[in-house]
């Protein structure tokens, strides 16, 4: 008998923290603990998806003896398969059954991110995981969900896990890979957003494009991605790379490197843009704002009176906020 669907409230986005390691979903940022109610969507999970996501083998075992179908589908917005739900939450075990059960490995998740297994266990820094994943088949170059989307090594750079970024190079990962089409981002540019110099210059020594081009819906160079996120050691690394400082972003509420870091008040990263040619006067794909503008609306009294005394136009009225 066919286990029945049981509601459990979706999972949403709280707060995302960068520092929580093992925790960051690349797909859309959203933490495993930090979840919490919306009756404004029902999420239906089959009593094996809601099992292999507590863990509890036992329960899985028995449900799977009662025939429970080890392939449903993914239910709503926030949905997961078995496996998926397992690998989320890092059940090796739980997900080694369901393996054994016929689980689809690259079965595709639920419609935030389109995240498979093998992003989930990625996202979340379980080597042992990502290794079951791709001995029994899983595609280690699966692509990015169309929204908020990451695949497995833009997953992995993203939240940080360098042993799963080197596992997946030696897999065979593309560094290259191009990003989901909204809020998609290149590895490099997932590593550059954490601040992951280590991560950053092991796929630049292995073939990324310092100056792969941003996805067209909030999307982020590399160097823009750094900047926005106040990481000068990145912004250092990416611009000896060769990293173009003048490049545009997102052709929606995009802005250059030099927009991000005034927007967020990093004024030593600002003061390294323009002594590496940052254009002062660049104008957003938003508005035709310049960073001037982008650092008024956001309060950054420094980097107003810095950008001034390098000779910004001084109008500081009319922006908005790009990132």
């Amino acid at each position: 008998m066919a286990s029945q669907p049981i509601s459990i409230p979706p999972a949403r986005v709280r707060s995302r923290d960068t520092s929580s390691n093992a925790q960051l979903l690349a797909t859309g940022g959203v933490l495993r603990e930090e979840v919490q109610d919306d009756e404004d969507e029902d999420e239906n999970w089959t009593g094996l998806q809601l099992a292999a996501k507590d863990g509890d083998l036992s329960h899985v075992e028995d449900l799977l003896s009662q025939g429970a179908d080890v392939n449903a589908p993914p239910r709503g917005y926030y949905g997961n398969t078995a496996l998926q739900a397992a690998c989320l939450f890092g059940h090796v075990d739980v997900a080694s059954r369901l393996i054994s059960a016929g689980a689809e490995v690259d079965a595709v998740g639920g419609n935030n991110g389109n995240r498979r297994a093998l992003h989930q266990a990625c996202a979340i820094g379980r080597a042992s995981l990502v290794k079951l994943l791709l001995n029994s088949g899983a595609d280690v170059n699966s692509p990015a969900g169309r929204y908020h989307g990451r695949t497995a090594l833009q997953a992995a750079a993203e939240a940080g896990h360098m042993a799963v970024v080197q596992l997946l190079l030696d897999a065979g990962a593309s560094v290259n890979a191009p990003p989901g089409a909204t809020a998609g981002v290149t590895a490099l540019a997932a590593a550059a957003s954490g601040a992951y110099r280590d991560i950053a210059e092991l796929l630049l020594e292995n073939g990324a494009y310092v100056n792969a081009k941003p996805t067209r819906h909030k999307g982020l160079t590399a160097l823009q991605a750094a900047a926005l996120n106040g990481s000068l050691k990145v912004v250092d690394r990416l611009i000896e790379a060769g990293a173009d400082v003048n490049a545009s972003g997102s052709s929606f509420k995009g802005g250059t490197a030099l927009h991000a870091a005034s927007e967020r008040g990093h004024i030593d990263i600002v003061e390294r843009l323009l002594e590496s040619g940052a254009d002062i006067e660049a104008q957003s794909g938003w508005g035709n704002q310049t960073p001037l503008q982008s650092a008024a609306v956001c309060g950054q009294d420094e980097v107003v009176n810095l950008l001034i005394s390098r000779g910004a136009s001084g109008i500081t009225k009319g922006g908005t906020i790009l990132f």
